[in-house]
């Protein structure tokens, strides 16, 4: 994993960090006294040594630490510094998923904050005797659905964002947006999916192809690929051969997308507009892509927003870890997560009544930097705007970027908009 800063320092002081938020109550304009006493402890599930996600995983502990360290400069969390520690996982071991997580119950943790795993009702179950506030990005309807059918078992845990099936219910009505908009004249109405064969990739492709069949998009073509993906060419030929105006490829490793765009922008499909399922929100891709990057969409279900309060995190992100490029989801899932618990640990006044702690989580809404989370149902998983919900006060928006001038720039949808969609040179 790259790292803003040097990993091992962070780890050695993470117990000496300390923190502020835009908390949703008002800090006093004096200065704070210094936080004392024991600390309130979050648990984190970092993989730092994993062969994939350690780059989410780093983003998501950076933005923990920047709230950490602005809550403890303004007074702590009822006068109690807060404090972080995280721990290795390997977020593709049903094993290990298991293992950190009891490891976390162990440390007595008064929460767990977990920015996703692959596996993660492994993790859920391990946390079921406990019973703290477990919030996570795990982005998986599988474990969602977990939730709504044993309320009991698993009423303490939380996804902050949508599910991903929501990235194939809404990119047909991306695709009839930038239509409709004029920006993209479609060589045809066909889409071509390239899925990855994991759960959380297939769960995509299957949302897609049933939403393609009451939108103007339909079908052309399923290839698959298989993690790790060596070698481009034989998919960017079958690309060119089948011929699709939209192409889909669902898969989530950034540097894998690295290589493939290099080797499609070398080969192109004229006239195409190709969509990267949300790597491309990890550094690598425009570390390793460079100029090969322009032209290229992505989404996430998870982002931070470019209004004032999105900004105002972006530039606070960067000045304490000046990376040459900051991502853009899991900083700000991390630096939600914990401002969400610093408020209801606020609220409740203590955070060792973890029932009157994930009750005040699942019925208070939060406004983050990555849009608002509604937990008040059944899944307690965030509500999808535009598709869970049209109002974009009552939901988490999904953020459709494209790759403009080496910076990734929002294009949809059209109340968030930071700029419009632009024909990629092959185009």
């Amino acid at each position: 994993m790259t790292y803003p800063v040097d990993r091992r320092n962070v780890i050695k002081s993470m117990g000496a960090l300390a923190a502020s938020a835009a908390l949703p109550f008002s800090m006093p304009a004096q200065a704070q006294k210094k936080p004392t006493g024991k600390p309130i402890v979050i648990g984190l599930t970092i993989s730092q040594t994993a062969a994939a996600g350690v780059a989410d995983h780093g983003d998501h502990l950076n933005g923990s630490i920047l709230a950490m360290e602005e809550i403890n400069a303004n007074g702590g969390i009822l006068g109690r510094p807060l404090e972080l520690k995280p721990v290795d996982v390997d977020l593709l071991s049903p094993e290990s998923c298991q293992a950190v997580v009891r490891k976390l119950v162990d440390m007595k943790v008064h929460a767990i904050s977990s920015p996703f795993l692959f596996v993660p009702i492994p993790a859920m179950d391990a946390s079921v005797g406990y019973k703290c506030p477990y919030l996570n990005g795990n982005t998986q309807r599988a474990a969602t659905d977990l939730v709504a059918a044993n309320p009991q078992k698993y009423g303490h845990i939380f996804q902050m964002d949508p599910s991903e099936v929501y990235y194939g219910y809404t990119f047909p009505k991306f695709l009839e947006d930038m239509q409709d908009k004029g920006g993209w004249k479609p060589i045809n109405n066909k889409v071509h999916i390239v899925q990855e064969q994991i759960a959380y990739n297939q769960t995509i492709s299957r949302a897609c192809q049933e939403a393609l069949k009451t939108s103007r998009f339909e079908l052309a073509k399923v290839t698959d690929i298989q993690y790790p993906v060596q070698d481009w060419g034989a998919v960017v030929r079958d690309i060119k051969k089948t011929g699709a105006g939209a192409v889909m490829i669902d898969h989530w490793v950034a540097a894998e997308y690295a290589a493939f765009v290099k080797q499609f922008r070398a080969n192109p499909l004229k006239g195409a507009l190709v969509y990267l399922q949300y790597g491309p929100s990890q550094a690598e891709l425009l570390q390793l892509a460079g100029k090969n990057a322009e032209g290229f969409v992505w989404s996430t279900v998870l982002g931070v927003y470019a209004d004032e309060k999105g900004r105002a995190f972006r530039e606070k992100y960067k000045k304490r870890f000046p990376a040459k490029v900051m991502g853009l989801c899991y900083t700000g899932s991390g630096y939600d997560i914990v401002n969400f618990l610093a408020q209801a640990w606020t609220a409740v006044g203590d955070p060792d009544k973890f029932a009157a702690v994930n009750d005040y989580i699942r019925k208070t809404p939060f406004r983050g930097v990555c849009g608002w989370s509604y937990l008040n149902n059944a899944r307690q998983e965030g509500v999808h705007y535009p598709v869970g919900t049209d109002d974009l006060e009552k939901g988490m928006a999904q953020l459709y970027f494209q790759v403009q001038n080496g910076e990734h720039k929002i294009i949809y949808p059209n109340k968030l908009i930071e700029t419009p969609f632009k024909p990629a040179s092959w185009m």
